[in-house]
């Protein structure tokens, strides 16, 4: 890969993981509004779809997925979106954290060495054994609140955000596959078309009752375009372009970055008082990805 195509990738792999960063802070807002998930996940989901079907067309950059693909395609958008936000989603409302959920996406990077290892054989290391090891501790010293265990209902929350790391996981395993065929518009586009097919019927059923004033008050549409244009749109494109040029163990190292930037982004909205023990587990989890990455 040319120097100048690389240090592309990495800006805009950068770029995407501050705007994650920010989404769960979004989300988070939106949640704290008393807004049905459902409602938000649908609209956003099925806006970003609509715009990436017809910006692409329009480009002309909308290629035919052969039908050999159409099971791939289905099982990319059942793995994220439909399983990935129905996690973080949950999740981030019950631990009522930006920073908490951020943390434990940031593990994805160590999952997806084991599912590596399961999918395409590639060994483990006592590097990866490592640094998958110290994440363990750094992520008790977040979910740790003022010197006091975690609730029953935070802990119900973490494996919600759990359930998101595996949903994201396959879902790399899946774009991995696909990016060899497609170009990075198509896959992001029906990603988004299809998820949002899949959230339409949980819509109907527990949805259409939220939408009303307080959904369509500025509050809440300001984040919701921000999580659909921004987070949705542009950073999965720029998400998909890394996988397909980086693969998905380096490309999945930049998701540690993101609770720092929750971090911020919380404490900066006044969301969360953000401590040292904070930071520092913070610090801990990020060292234990980036341990687990090297050779």
């Amino acid at each position: 890969m040319k120097r100048d195509s690389l240090a592309g990738t990495y800006l805009f792999t950068t770029l995407a993981i501050v705007l994650w960063g920010f989404s769960f802070v979004w989300t988070n807002d939106i949640l704290q509004r008393d807004v049905a998930p459902f409602t938000f996940l649908f609209i956003r989901l099925f806006l970003a779809g609509a715009i990436l079907y017809a910006g692409s067309k329009f480009a002309g950059k909308l290629e035919k997925i052969e039908r050999k693909d159409y099971i791939w395609i289905n099982l990319m958008a059942f793995f994220e979106p439909f399983i990935y936000f129905i996690g973080e989603t949950y999740g981030i409302k019950a631990t009522n954290s930006a920073v908490i959920s951020a943390v434990i996406i940031a593990t994805i990077p160590v999952f997806t060495l084991f599912a590596e290892r399961i999918l395409y054989k590639v060994p483990l290391t006592a590097f990866k054994i490592f640094g998958t090891a110290i994440t363990i501790p750094g992520i008790i010293m977040v979910i740790m609140k003022d010197g006091e265990q975690a609730s029953a209902e935070h802990l119900y929350g973490i494996l919600l955000l759990f359930l998101a790391v595996a949903g994201s996981i396959g879902y790399s395993s899946v774009v991995k596959k696909l990016s060899g065929r497609y170009n990075t518009i198509t896959i992001t586009t029906y990603q988004f078309v299809v998820g949002s097919m899949f959230f339409f019927p949980l819509f109907l059923m527990y949805g259409l009752d939220g939408l009303n004033s307080t959904f369509f008050s500025k509050e809440v549409i300001v984040p919701l375009l921000e999580l659909t244009v921004l987070c949705s749109c542009l950073s999965f494109a720029c998400w998909v372009a890394a996988i397909k040029r980086l693969g998905m163990a380096r490309t999945s190292i930049f998701s540690a970055l993101i609770p720092a930037v929750s971090a911020v982004g919380a404490a900066m909205l006044g969301q969360e008082t953000v401590t040292v023990m904070t930071f520092a587990g913070i610090g801990v989890v990020i060292a234990g990805v980036i341990i687990a990455q090297k050779n």
